[in-house]
């Protein structure tokens, strides 16, 4: 059965085991918006894909949606999950293509997490001559990062890099290139033990 040219789709916030009194919302989807939100969530594997659509609900960003059930053919899913990138463990880390840095503690999740983006991140305070940002690609020049996977969710290659004491102790001290909210944020820096580079295609 070929996909709905429009899918109507019905989402609340996710009260995981609870009851939810919370409003429900209606909203109409592209095939396409449907496909990319369930790819940021299980990757692009086809049977997968296959399996959500047609259980008709999924867990996004904290909020639940609900559809009625698509039982999809399966050339018209693999042509266009098709358009989204592999995992590439061959491609070079490059701080140009760098727009996000996750910094994380220890544990499965982790207990601490930061996100910082270029754009915030490279905010100068007054009289100073460097960023949050320039101090966090600096960590990547005596070893880069190495490739993990590709994110579905972030829309990016990610790579990973170790902190030991001395770059945390370089970020701790780099909190005074961060504009004032932002470095409020980075009180938890002496939790964080992994960096992790995001890179966009």
């Amino acid at each position: 059965m070929p996909l709905p040219a429009q899918i109507a789709v019905k989402y609340s916030e996710d009260d995981a085991q609870f009851i939810s009194i919370r409003p429900l919302v209606r909203q109409t989807f592209r095939p396409a918006e449907l496909i990319d939100m369930i790819v940021s969530v299980t990757g692009k594997e086809p049977h997968r894909v296959h399996q959500i659509l047609r259980s008709g609900t999924i867990v996004f960003n904290s909020y639940r949606y609900w559809w009625d059930s698509i039982d999809s053919a399966p050339a018209e899913l693999t042509t266009l999950l098709s358009a989204y990138p592999d995992a590439d463990p061959s491609r070079p880390f490059r701080q140009e293509n760098c727009t996000e840095v996750i910094l994380e503690s220890a544990g499965t999740p982790p207990r601490h997490t930061l996100r910082l983006h270029r754009t915030n991140a490279s905010r100068k305070r007054l009289f100073r001559t460097r960023s949050l940002w320039d101090v966090l690609l600096d960590l990547t020049r005596p070893h880069a990062p190495v490739y993990r996977e590709y994110s579905y969710a972030h829309h990016a290659d990610v790579y990973a890099l170790p902190l030991g004491p001395a770059a945390i102790t370089k970020l701790i001290k780099s909190a005074n290139f961060a504009p004032r909210l932002l470095a409020a944020q980075l009180a938890i820096l002496p939790h964080i033990s992994l960096a992790k580079f995001l890179c966009s295609r």
